[in-house]
């Protein structure tokens, strides 16, 4: 313990005049690393796990630019936010900054998966995987999608009145992808397939955050008036159409990135080697984009074309947009619409948080009893 302090007390004073060098010949932006390893890594888990992460970030624009410097996990960060961070983020080229995924996701997925590739091999394994997920080739496969849902929804409910959505959406996925991607149907070699990916899925995470769980939030989800208005439209037992979907509106925290080079950045430059994070969705919440984006409004996002681009980005953007995105898109869509046609549902949750572990979900994989409704 006594040696660890005094390898502090001597490494402390270097790290700051190493850090007010850098500041004064470089031009970084205002902010703090704080104490060396730790900087404000603690405050932001707190905030995190207190459900106030989207305030503590709030605090930090408003003390500073929308460009600040900080230490989280150990690296020195440049956090940035807006339609102006989005844009660097979206659309550099892989020259200027590269992605930056956990050390379990690279071990599990290889340093050639499409999260780490950059450059020419990211854009041919993309191009490739867009060949066959592109809008004009998901329209000839939505039937195939729908019949796919309606069988995993009639074997896991099998008149229970009580189901747990998130292990069984998780199942769902799985299937699809099997059944779209590989061709590989129903049986024991699926199975098979599917307890590795699930094993694979638990050690790709760090240990999940537990955070407040806002129910209310589904509503943008899941448009019940919508679904109903489709549903009449279609004949017992017919699948539903890509126009269909079309109709329908889909269900990103923030993200970290690594600087290649020195980027110039207004009148701030992001340092070499640096870590780059940014939260996408900050401009969802722009009240001089989106007027009122507290109010509950389910048509907030309808005319696309009327916003700014780089403000609404819930798949990404640029050369880095999800390129299976209207794949779970139909994938969504899909379900909610059978959801909401053909059940009515309530929520039985003993508790109200959800986990992040990276991404949110319900702690208790979001238990609801359903009642069947009676289909004209």
């Amino acid at each position: 313990m006594i040696a660890l302090l005094i390898i502090f007390l001597l490494v402390f004073p270097i790290f700051l005049l190493l850090t007010r060098r850098r500041s004064s010949a470089k031009g970084l932006p205002p902010g703090s690393l704080g104490i060396p390893i730790i900087g404000q890594s603690l405050a932001f888990l707190h905030a995190i796990r207190s459900n106030t992460a989207e305030q503590w970030l709030e605090l930090r624009a408003r003390k500073y630019d929308p460009i600040s410097k900080l230490n989280l996990f150990g690296k020195p960060t440049i956090f940035i936010h807006g339609q102006a961070a989005n844009k660097l983020v979206f659309s550099s080229d892989s020259n200027s900054i590269s992605n930056q995924q956990t050390q379990a996701i690279t071990l599990i997925l290889g340093d050639r998966s499409l999260l780490n590739l950059t450059g020419q091999d990211h854009r041919r394994v993309r191009d490739a995987l867009l060949s066959f997920l592109k809008p004009e080739s998901l329209k000839k496969y939505v039937g195939k999608i729908d019949g796919e849902i309606r069988q995993h929804i009639e074997f896991h409910r099998q008149g229970k009145e009580q189901v747990t959505v998130l292990p069984l959406m998780k199942t769902l996925t799985f299937n699809i992808i099997c059944s779209f991607l590989f061709g590989l149907e129903r049986g024991k070699q699926r199975d098979q397939f599917l307890g590795g990916l699930q094993d694979m899925i638990k050690g790709a995470w760090a240990v999940p955050v537990n955070l407040p769980f806002k129910t209310r939030r589904m509503n943008l989800t899941i448009r019940s008036f919508k679904q109903e208005e489709i549903a009449k439209g279609k004949q017992r037992g017919e699948f539903l159409t890509w126009e269909d979907l079309a109709k329908m509106f889909p269900p990103i925290f923030g993200g970290f990135r690594k600087a290649l080079k020195d980027i110039e950045y207004g009148r701030y430059v992001i340092p070499e080697g640096w870590q780059i994070f940014w939260v996408a969705s900050v401009t969802h919440m722009d009240d001089t984009i989106f007027p009122e984006p507290s109010k509950f409004d389910p048509s907030i996002f309808e005319n696309q074309a009327s916003i700014p681009p780089y403000c609404y980005v819930p798949f990404g953007a640029g050369p880095r947009i999800c390129p299976g995105y209207e794949f779970a898109r139909i994938e969504t869509l899909v379900a909610i619409h059978y959801i909401i046609t053909h059940f009515k549902w309530k929520l039985l949750c003993s508790d109200n948080f959800f986990s992040r572990n990276p991404t949110s979900f319900p702690s208790k994989g979001l238990p609801v009893q359903i009642t069947p409704k009676k289909i004209l």
